[in-house]
This record gives structure tokens, sequence and C-alpha cells, in this order.
């Protein structure tokens, strides 16, 4: 936890900023609306930003996907959107570090009634045994690369052979250096899209 002289991040578990709710709207491309209240000290509080909005409007349908990941859930427009297109008896597991941004996720899952879909977790109450159909990230690159090279691996390990990773990165934050060092780590990656400055990428499942 940082100091009270320190800057606080999104990706510090416990935010030492003080909370000031306020409410943000997502309208999904299929005209669904969706209301989440955020708070300060978690990732762009202030809006849904645009990189979490390509993401959405450019991941491939969930088709038969059960087992569903959000890493980096924040106050949860991914997750929430994941459970919202997902099957009925889909699980989407949103997992973050940033307690205030698990808080805020729960009961937006909650408010936009899909609160008995989506598990909010921090890392480490994710079970060993899980394998993940599809993981969905707006990943937080500002962690610095061995970290993030590290999350990411771990979330490809739990791939399922025909799994699919789909991540968003704004370009000028190193989103064709960490394609090239997925490519070079043996898995395929395409790109999804790129707009705006961001890329969305897609990373195969299996073994590399």
């Amino acid at each position: 936890m940082p100091s009270p002289s320190e800057p606080s991040h999104y990706f510090d578990p416990a935010p030492s900023v003080g909370s000031r709710r306020r409410t943000v709207d997502l309208v999904l491309p299929e005209g669904r609306l969706v209301t989440l209240i955020t708070d300060q000290g978690v990732f762009s509080g202030d809006h849904v930003d645009p990189g979490t909005r390509l993401l959405i409007a450019t991941a491939p349908p969930l088709d038969d996907a059960r087992t569903l990941v959000d890493v980096g859930c924040g106050y949860g427009p991914i997750a929430i959107t994941m459970a919202l297109r997902a099957a009925e008896d889909a699980t989407v597991w949103a997992v973050d570090v940033n307690e205030r941004a698990r808080v805020l996720c729960a009961e937006n899952a909650e408010a936009n009634g899909v609160g008995a879909r989506v598990r909010v977790v921090a890392p480490e109450e994710v079970p060993d045994d899980l394998v993940a159909d599809v993981v969905w990230s707006n990943p937080p690159i500002r962690i610095g690369k061995p970290a993030l090279h590290a999350l990411l691996t771990g979330w490809f390990d739990r791939l399922a052979p025909d799994g699919t990773a789909v991540l968003v990165v704004q370009r000028n934050l190193g989103a064709d250096s960490l394609a090239r060092w997925i490519g070079e780590g043996g898995r395929p990656v395409v790109r999804l899209a790129s707009r705006a400055g961001y890329r969305v990428l897609t990373v195969g499942g299996g073994d590399p």
C-alpha cells in the first residue's frame, strides 16, 4: 500500500485515495445500456476507456464458451459484457488485485442482472485447476514489462487447447512489441483490430 505521500495506482491492492463514487454509462454495440458505478483509485474511473470499448466492439462471439475470464476487471465493463453475451450456464471470473475495483465489479454485476454468473476474485483466489475457454483483458501495462509478461503467461497457460485470449493494448504503450513477444513464445497471435491508437490482439490456446 502506498504511503500518504505516494500516488495511488489502479493496480494497488488497497488504493489510498479517498472514495468518491459516480456512475458512467456504457452502450454495447448490440444496443444495451449498462450503467456502472465507479470510484477514484480504479482504472479509468471517470469513463469507460476507449481501449475497453474497442475490445467490446470487436471481440469474437463467445459461442459455446463456459469458463470466461476478465483479467484486470476494474469495475466490471468487460466482465459484465461477457456475462450478458455468454450462455446462461457460463461463469465469468472477474480478477483484479484492487479490492475497491472488486467491490465495484460485484455491485455492478448484480445491478445489471448478472451477479449470479460473475465471480469476482483476487488473483490468489483463482482455483489452481481453472481452465479458461476465453480470456478478455485490457491488461495493466503500467505494472512494467516483466510483471506484465508473467501475468499474461500465467493466463495463456490456463487456456483450453481451443481457447482464445483477446487483449487490447495502446500502440504507444507497446502493443506491437507485445505481439512480437507473444509470437516469439510460440503462440499464434493475430491483430484483430486497430483503431484510435489501440490494437486488439487474439492469442491462441494450447501448448505453445
